[in-house]
């Protein structure tokens, strides 16, 4: 397998999930229905620091070079893009104190192939999902500078995932290697899907596209 292969398995086998994270559903799940701009800008903070905060415990222990370069440079950007944010939200917030499901998983991760691929990749993934309909925000907004915010973070992101790609083209050795970042990956998709679906049912929102 390589890098180009990894992805297409990944996002073949979560294509449902994925495809209903990228659904304007989203920001009903991420603000709990309140669908005002400091509510979006206030999720989407949280998400920036809660990334940021991941990157750095990583950078702080990690043993591989080229894994802890990346992870330094991750939350740099990630507490660039909380900055950019705060800056626009223009008024005080308390950023949580525990994390949600996605990134108390992604702590827990020791292991450098396990954390690019959950990490970088998967969470990657999900975070490009959540730009554009941070993105479609603004536009149905009328907002241009909005928009053109949430798409340079989305930019960078996705600029960070094929960063996480090359990683592992690097570093994995093995089909195990990679069926371990395989597994991972997939499986903060789903940790990321199962609490967006929960928080659509506390809403009383069916999280499957309507017909």
């Amino acid at each position: 397998m390589d890098a180009d292969a990894f992805r297409d398995a990944v996002e073949d086998a979560k294509q449902t999930e994925l495809d209903r994270l990228g659904s304007s559903k989203l920001l009903i799940a991420l603000t709990e229905a309140d669908l005002s701009e400091p509510a979006v800008l206030r999720a989407a903070a949280f998400s920036e620091y809660a990334a940021r905060e991941t990157f750095r415990a990583w950078a702080d222990d990690e043993a591989v070079d080229s894994a802890r370069t990346a992870f330094e440079a991750t939350a740099e950007q990630e507490d660039e893009h909380l900055q950019r944010v705060l800056e626009r939200l223009e008024s005080d917030i308390e950023l949580p104190d525990e994390p949600g499901p996605m990134h108390a998983y992604l702590r827990g991760r020791d292991d450098t192939i396990e954390r690019i691929a959950a990490g970088m990749v998967g969470r990657g993934l999900v975070s490009l999902r959540t730009h554009t309909q941070v993105i479609s925000f603004f536009i149905n907004e009328a907002d241009p500078a909005g928009a053109d915010l949430f798409r340079d973070l989305k930019r960078e992101t996705d600029a960070t995932l094929t960063t996480g790609l090359d990683l592992l083209d690097d570093l994995c050795e093995s089909d195990e290697d990679w069926e371990r970042a395989q597994m991972v990956a997939e499986y903060v998709i789903q940790v990321a899907y199962d609490d967006y679906a929960d928080g659509l049912a506390e809403l009383g929102v069916d999280p499957k596209p309507l017909c």
